[in-house]
């Protein structure tokens, strides 16, 4: 069976992200991220308007830069490479797996104050108060919500719309990650970029949960049961089915930027462990792999 460019170029971005994680050095991500904040600076303003505007600059240019490098490549090898090189730079499931395995070998030590200094490399929740199982649950939250960000969404915009729908995803998400809150700097300027990586990442979401439950079919229930309660339309897909295969119960109370918020309840089993991190670990590269060959298999079938 002859394979597509796209195909293959997506297939070989996953095995350099396994082989090596994220660049050291020059990370596309992190040039962006400098390149959003100085626009933020000179766009902000306490309106949705200038958010969507905000938005649509930096999303829209992340697409159409990559429209302009896969279109120069024009098939064959080239657009497998430029493929490969944008899935690998926006791919984020080898540094998910890594810093859960941080968490668990700090939480194993019973060093708590680490764990907690390193919670931020996962999520947006206020560590302070967290002892052990406080943090192994966040993990065990931020690995499954993140499978589906970090991992499976990039293929999905990959096999759907090649180097453009990788970049202008990781585009998205990454202002998500600088203005999608609801605290008062943000809560109009940041609203666009919050919406629109909840769209971006509803299918997604859906596709993680769904290769989850195939991977561990007991999740099912809980999925069906609980995948609806949590307030993000796509995090509680993803917590939920993890949930269920770990066979754990997630939720609870959490503190964002001094807020408590009061999560609902996903499972009926116990509360998540230090040794749920490194199962959620295993898991999450589980439904990653089986998301490559589907993304691969999907853009083959395209014939791009």
């Amino acid at each position: 069976m002859r394979i597509s460019s796209r195909a293959a170029g997506l297939l070989v971005g996953v095995a350099l992200d396994a082989a090596f994680g994220d660049p050291r050095r020059g990370h596309p991500v992190a040039a962006f991220g400098r390149a959003a904040k100085a626009l933020e600076d000179r766009l902000y303003a306490d309106r949705k308007l200038n958010g969507v505007i905000y938005t649509a600059t930096l999303v829209g240019g992340a697409a159409a830069a990559g429209y302009a490098v896969e279109r120069r490549a024009h098939g064959g090898t080239a657009e497998a490479a430029v493929t490969a090189l944008a899935t690998w730079a926006v791919l984020g499931g080898t540094s998910l797996a890594r810093e859960g395995r941080v968490m668990a070998g700090y939480l194993e030590r019973d060093d708590i104050e680490a764990a907690r200094n390193r919670l931020g490399h996962l999520c947006a929740r206020d560590p302070s108060h967290l002892d052990e199982g406080g943090l192994a649950r966040a993990t065990v939250e931020s690995i499954a919500e993140n499978t589906s960000d970090a991992a499976i969404a990039p293929l999905v915009w990959g096999a759907v719309a090649g180097v453009p729908g990788l970049l202008a995803y990781r585009a998205a998400n990454t202002l998500d990650a600088m203005v999608g809150y609801r605290n008062e700097r943000y809560e109009q300027f940041g609203w666009a970029s919050a919406r629109l990586d909840d769209v971006l990442n509803w299918v997604p979401a859906r596709v993680t949960a769904a290769i989850t439950v195939a991977c561990a079919p007991r999740a099912w229930r809980v999925l069906r049961r609980d995948g609806g309660k949590h307030p993000s339309p796509n995090a509680g897909r993803c917590e939920a089915a993890f949930a269920g295969a770990l066979g754990v119960r997630l939720g609870g109370a959490n503190v964002y930027h001094g807020r408590k918020e009061q999560r609902p309840e996903l499972g009926d089993g116990r509360p998540p462990e230090t040794s749920d991190i490194r199962r959620a670990t295993r898991l999450s590269a589980i439904v990653t792999a089986v998301a490559a060959l589907a993304a691969a298999l999907a853009a083959n079938g395209s014939g791009r």
